[in-house]
């Protein structure tokens, strides 16, 4: 299995994965730091260069703006089965050799797909990062794809979607939710596409799809590691600048999202269950729509509501009213057309998911009628920008950070200096960030119950 798509992990994943995004993604580097170099090839290809010194070793990574969200009609999931395709061959590289080359030199590799963007990325020593460059730089212009490697790796697919959404309760329980929440836009589908889409497409789908967007014009060079610019440009610009451009830059036109106009209720009965869950999803600005302020503004508010043992959600529903053993609260803004605010929930065994519902809501009425207090703004910032800090450990979360965020709209500068624009943020901020999300307007409720199967 190539690739770990949000949309299809069990939520209680998703929620691990979106916190780990608030809190170590957004500024993987501090502004402390110099802003990363960028330049741009001569067919269009823009590069992004993240030194980190700290140990001869690179991570490589090359980012396309396509993503599931800008599938044809009808066609859905090609985005995901190309990035599975995309390991396949070329005429230098036998069909699934790519991997184990890499894994020879001592490296590693995978790929993801999102609604909005695909990549690939592999993580090596500094002197292999030539050989990785010209290995991506081949599949990019010369993938040979035919029905021998096609067809059993759409069974692959359709397996993958058996396992990570047939098969996990949860995970149909969001796919449903999300249709309710953004109707027809395409980020009410999930990333791995519709079962019948699947099992529909063949080598022609894969090839048009690859030879309309894997095209350098539409694709991003992303390296943090042991590199500057003035030591990677030659490099680029030997493997991936005699790219001819293969298409015309893609210019997305996409249906606006259109919020629900009133309150909608999803609930799923299964045998699988074991113990119920309640979920709730409210329509949100992605952060370029939000813009900085408001968008560092939804990430403290996610942390004060619900970001751990020490927020007002735990502390009221876990310790004092007993009436749940978990709690959460999560804004997800790395989408490019808009995000969700959420908020998920186990009761105690054998409790009430309405008693939970009360006690969430009358959290967060709490909250629209008193705003936060001085330490919980503090508390919550310092635990946002301490991530910011840690994220510097991870060379690949830094690499990843900005390549979301530029995917995603936002800019070199303001992905650099989101701490700062943490710090920033007021308790009058977070108070008219929470009634713009969660004051007049509708949201999308879920629950997840033991049972026969609904």
């Amino acid at each position: 299995m190539r690739t770990r798509t949000l949309a299809a992990l069990p939520f209680a994943a998703l929620i691990v994965l979106v916190l780990l995004g608030l809190v170590l993604g957004r500024g993987g580097s501090l502004t402390a730091e110099p802003l990363p170099d960028t330049f741009r090839l001569s067919n269009g290809m823009d590069v992004l260069v993240i030194p980190d010194h700290r140990a001869p070793v690179v991570t490589h990574m090359v980012w396309y703006e396509v993503g599931a969200a800008d599938e044809t009609p009808g066609k859905t999931g090609i985005a995901h089965f190309l990035e599975h395709l995309m390991f396949k061959g070329t005429d230098k590289i036998e069909p699934g050799q790519f991997s184990r080359i890499v894994a020879r030199n001592g490296g590693q590799d995978n790929a993801f797909t999102h609604y909005d963007f695909t990549a690939y990325f592999q993580v090596i020593a500094k002197d292999r990062l030539p050989l990785v460059m010209e290995m991506e730089a081949d599949r990019m212009i010369n993938l040979k794809l035919t029905d021998a490697e096609v067809l059993p790796e759409r069974d692959v697919v359709l397996e993958e979607l058996r396992m990570r959404i047939e098969n996990e309760p949860a995970a149909e329980l969001q796919s449903e939710m999300n249709a309710a929440l953004y109707g027809d836009h395409p980020y009410g589908r999930d990333i791995i596409g519709h079962k019948a889409e699947i099992a529909a497409l063949g080598t022609g789908d894969a090839l048009d799809f690859y030879n309309r967007f894997y095209t350098p014009n539409n694709a991003t060079l992303i390296v943090a590691g042991d590199v500057t610019a003035e030591e990677l440009k030659p490099l680029a610009e030997k493997y991936y600048g005699g790219i001819a451009e293969r298409a015309p830059t893609f210019l997305r036109k996409r249906t606006e999202i259109v919020s629900p106009a009133e309150d909608k209720r999803v609930t799923r009965r299964d045998p699988r269950v074991e113990e119920a869950t309640w979920i709730r999803f409210y329509p949100a600005p992605g952060y370029a729509g939000a813009g900085a302020e408001r968008g560092a503004a939804l990430d403290v508010l996610a942390q004060v509501l619900g970001g751990g043992t020490t927020s007002r959600l735990y502390r009221a529903l876990v310790v004092e009213q007993g009436v749940a053993t978990a709690v959460s609260s999560w804004y997800e803004g790395s989408r490019l057309d808009g995000g969700k605010f959420g908020f998920y929930a186990l009761p105690q065994v054998g409790g009430d998911l309405d008693a939970v519902e009360t006690a969430v809501e009358g959290e967060v009425a709490r909250l629209l009628e008193e705003g936060v207090t001085d330490e919980e703004i503090e508390r919550a910032k310092t635990v946002i920008v301490a991530g910011a800090v840690y994220a510097r450990d991870n060379q690949r979360t830094m690499a990843y950070a900005y390549g979301e965020g530029l995917m995603t709209g936002m800019s070199v500068e303001e992905i650099h200096e989101w701490p700062d624009r943490v710090r920033e943020v007021t308790k009058e901020d977070v108070l008219e960030a929470a009634k713009s999300v969660l004051a007049g307007t509708h949201s999308v409720t879920g629950e997840l119950l033991p049972g026969g199967r609904s």
